[in-house]
């Protein structure tokens, strides 16, 4: 299966096979500790945990023998059992604590909008998209789950589980330009065999609700949404927050990172976390790279589609859309 894998996608490599998940122990180790200017990365890699100390080459934890990491941390009771969960790792001396990457429960991150959502929706629905010039491709949006049952959908900005906390589309749709939402079905057909599935967390956005994110998230965190002057790809149908499910299980897999979460773990090279969710990320980027996508170097989860330029920037919801 993977050598037809290889050769569905053109690979020059096959993509080696799914790793085994690491002792849950390890789990509460795995993580980003930091003291002073210094980040040490304790993450699982062929069945060993690994260390990184920036900007040091990594290093297993067997081999760094020199020292001796001791972690310590609360022990916390859920309904079942007892679990730790290490807060700091102590090193020659020095103590780093654990990085708040990421919401703790493995749930959604939240942002604090710095102005009331509702209120800007109002606003900036009024407002008219930045003016283009040059030719442009007809649009011809489409919605990919209807061309493929096993393309599911989970689209955050229909309700309140996301960054924001707000709900932005009154109904659940993703719709893409008619040649990504193709590709994308050809996507699915090369996983599954693999027993995967793609769930769709957004994808064609409506201008107004990009100058929406904007207005609403904190200066900081820009870096995680697009600047509305310039619009952005999912203005134009191109663009695609996207994910693996399990087919069997019907859940989505895990990756290094949470979806929309403003931290270091959403790069799409994080280093960090487990071999088998980085695996689920490369399997996810090299099918849909080999269908014209190009993944952000900032977001695993987003995806661009090729010729994307070569659409306008869209203003109309969903309903419009539907009629």
């Amino acid at each position: 299966m993977i050598l037809v894998l290889a050769v569905l996608l053109q690979l020059p490599d096959s993509l080696p096979p799914k790793p085994a998940a690491p002792p849950a122990a390890w789990l509460a180790l795995i993580g980003a500790y930091a003291a002073a200017h210094d980040t040490l990365y304790v993450y699982e890699d062929g069945g060993a945990l690994a260390l990184l100390l920036k900007p040091a080459a990594p290093a297993r934890l067997s081999q760094a023998s020199e020292s001796v990491f001791t972690f310590t941390g609360p022990r916390l009771y859920d309904a079942e059992r007892v679990v730790f969960r290490a807060g700091e790792v102590h090193v020659g001396g020095v103590t780093l604590h654990r990085l708040a990457m990421g919401p703790a429960n493995g749930g959604q991150l939240r942002l604090q909008p710095v102005r009331p959502v509702a209120e800007l929706l109002q606003i900036d629905r009024s407002l008219t998209p930045p003016a283009e010039s040059g030719a442009f491709l007809a649009p011809d949006l489409v919605e990919p789950a209807r061309l493929d049952s096993t393309i599911h959908l989970e689209i955050r900005y229909s309700t309140t589980n996301n960054f924001l906390g707000s709900v932005f589309y009154s109904s659940v749709h993703a719709f893409l330009q008619r040649p990504a939402a193709q590709a994308l079905v050809r996507a699915a057909r090369v996983l599954r065999p693999l027993g995967y599935g793609l769930l769709i967390h957004d994808a064609y956005r409506p201008w107004y609700v990009t100058k929406v994110f904007w207005d609403a998230t904190p200066p900081e965190s820009r870096w995680l949404v697009a600047n509305p002057a310039q619009g952005s790809k999912h203005n134009r149908g191109a663009a695609v927050d996207i994910t693996l499910y399990d087919l069997r299980a019907g859940r989505a897999v895990e990756m290094p990172s949470t979806y929309d979460e403003a931290t270091p773990r959403a790069v799409a090279d994080f280093p960090g976390g487990t071999s088998r969710q980085r695996w689920h990320r490369a399997l996810l980027r090299r099918v849909l790279e080999a269908q014209g996508f190009t993944v952000n170097p900032s977001e695993w989860w987003h995806f661009d589609y090729r010729d994307w330029q070569r659409y306008p920037i869209l203003n109309r919801t969903f309903e419009e859309l539907l009629r």
